[in-house]
């Protein structure tokens, strides 16, 4: 038989108060409602545990029994408790690709400073879920690109801005520039993510720069690693933040600034019933970024 720990709780505040009014009080709850959890107790067990009188409430040999047992049951339960969260004191964190740059790990040290014992998980999504694992509630925050689907739903604050490069083929002719006009560009075949992505695609592909030009799809990738094979194999170019670069190093393709294109946003974004471990970590985002754009 099943006890709720409450009932316990409710049954120990009266023994030791002896009294229903007190117990309440004590309990903040009222006095009617705490003799129906007490009625249900007895129920519960099969027993009467108190005897009522005008004086007040007195055990019977059965609440003396049960209240010999109580407090350490109490005890160790709140034990068990504390443990328990000590032991899941972890934030997962989504991310696509890069995250917020070199600023990641100042911000989990920052969070991690903030909430002592607490574990930074980092959840790296694919391409083909730019809300990086908040849309199907995997993770309650997140570091991503905006603009994505559905971003008015969530908390969304933006963090940095940093220009868009152009990932090119190394054997492509315009790999030896310096730097390449998007309008030179927007005849390429492209290696995009999969569709379906609405605001977060369309801005990878440059749609509002393209004026009305048809987007020529050479690929389509999900992950880092897939999505620089098919560049280096000559599938197509395709726009990326700047950091990708310092980040993504790889034989077969070269990265060159692109002029005509707007910058990329890296943001942070959370649930909107987020708990204060996420608040902690959103003011750490924030905190960084304003630091680096002071400096």
């Amino acid at each position: 038989m099943d006890v709720d720990t409450r009932l316990l709780r409710y049954f120990a505040a009266i023994a030791e108060e002896g009294n229903l009014t007190r117990a309440a009080q004590r309990l903040f709850v009222s006095q009617p409602a705490l003799t129906k959890q007490l009625k249900h107790l007895e129920s519960h067990l099969g027993v009467r545990l108190f005897t009522r009188s005008s004086t007040g409430m007195t055990l019977t040999s059965a609440g003396h029994a049960l209240a010999a047992r109580v407090p350490a049951v109490l005890v160790a339960w709140d034990e068990a408790v504390a443990e328990t969260k000590a032991a899941s004191r972890v934030l997962r964190v989504g991310f696509l690709s890069s995250a917020a740059n070199e600023a990641t790990q100042g911000i989990v040290a920052a969070f991690r400073e903030r909430r002592q014992g607490w574990r930074v998980d980092m959840r790296q999504a694919p391409w083909s879920d730019p809300t990086a694992g908040l849309a199907t509630a995997e993770v309650p925050v997140a570091l991503l690109r905006l603009p994505f689907p559905g971003q008015e739903s969530f908390g969304v604050r933006s963090l940095f801005h940093e220009p868009r490069w152009v990932a090119l083929p190394s054997t492509h002719p315009l790999a030896g520039r310096d730097e390449i006009a998007f309008a030179e560009l927007v005849d390429e075949p492209v290696v995009a993510a999969p569709g379906g992505n609405g605001v977060w695609r369309d801005h990878w592909l440059a749609m509002s720069e393209r004026d009305g030009r048809e987007v020529r799809v050479g690929a389509v990738t999900e992950q880092p690693d897939e999505f620089l094979s098919a560049i280096a194999h000559g599938y197509g170019i395709a726009l990326v933040p700047a950091s990708t670069a310092r980040f993504y190093a790889r034989p077969g393709v070269v990265y060159r600034p692109v002029t005509g294109v707007s910058p990329s946003e890296v943001g942070v974004a959370w649930q909107p019933d987020a708990d204060e471990a996420v608040t902690d970590f959103v003011r750490c985002c924030l905190a960084l970024a304003r630091t680096d754009a002071e400096a």
